[in-house]
């Protein structure tokens, strides 16, 4: 069912209208920030919106507006640079996320299993781990700017989303993407990467450069910097 058949059925109140009216233009406020460019302020860690459960979205934004942040969102993502951005990540508390991440001729044999991951607008996703393989990498977030810490994730999931039409999908992931996905989605719920990152793994982006970047696997970090794979 797309948004417009759902508002058009009957589903939304007067009242419910009239806060999507408010919303919708705190939206376009909120977009009028970017400029010309789109480029919107990422909020960092300590903002409660980041903490707090999103709305699930059903159509409450125009189409135009809708359209409009999903445009800035991806813009704001590249800019980063990013492979993923959460609408909390903007100050939206409402579920959706753009993904995006595309593999590059040396990542051929990296253990992390980049593979490309087309652009896509994710919304109230959710995902259930298949089988019970798990990945130890370095992650960082465009919320936490400047550090990243090891993170165990799933290794294989079956995601589940709408999308911009809200029409549902679901897609078996696997490895690189399979971790963007989660991490976005855990945004939605108010979940920060490193609520469940192994903490003594902490480390400065320039220091992941100068220390750990040669073996993705963190193997060398884990003995140095006193933590569990």
């Amino acid at each position: 069912m797309s948004w417009k058949s759902s508002a058009a059925n009957g589903r939304l109140s007067d009242e419910e209208s009239r806060a999507d009216k408010e919303l919708n233009e705190a939206v376009e406020s909120l977009l009028d920030t970017g400029g010309k460019d789109g480029l919107l302020p990422i909020v960092q860690l300590g903002e409660p919106v980041l903490r707090q459960p999103t709305v699930a979205y059903d159509g409450q934004l125009s189409d135009k507006t809708f359209a409009r942040l999903i445009d800035s969102m991806r813009s704001t993502m590249l800019e980063a640079p990013g492979v993923g951005l959460a609408a909390p990540q903007i100050g939206l508390g409402m579920a959706l996320a753009v993904i995006e991440d595309h593999a590059r001729a040396d990542d051929e044999d990296d253990p992390r299993e980049i593979t490309d991951l087309p652009f896509r607008t994710i919304i109230n996703p959710t995902y259930e781990p298949v089988g019970d393989e798990t990945r130890s990498f370095y992650e960082g977030c465009l919320s936490f700017e400047g550090y990243q810490a090891v993170r165990r994730r799933w290794l294989d999931i079956t995601a589940r989303w709408q999308d911009e039409e809200g029409v549902a999908h679901e897609e078996r992931l696997h490895g690189w993407p399979a971790r963007i996905f989660q991490h976005e989605t855990d945004h939605l719920g108010g979940e920060v990467y490193i609520d469940q990152a192994q903490i003594r793994s902490l480390t400065s982006d320039d220091n992941l450069m100068d220390y750990w970047c040669e073996d993705p696997v963190p193997t060398a970090a884990a003995k140095e910097l006193g933590f569990e794979l």
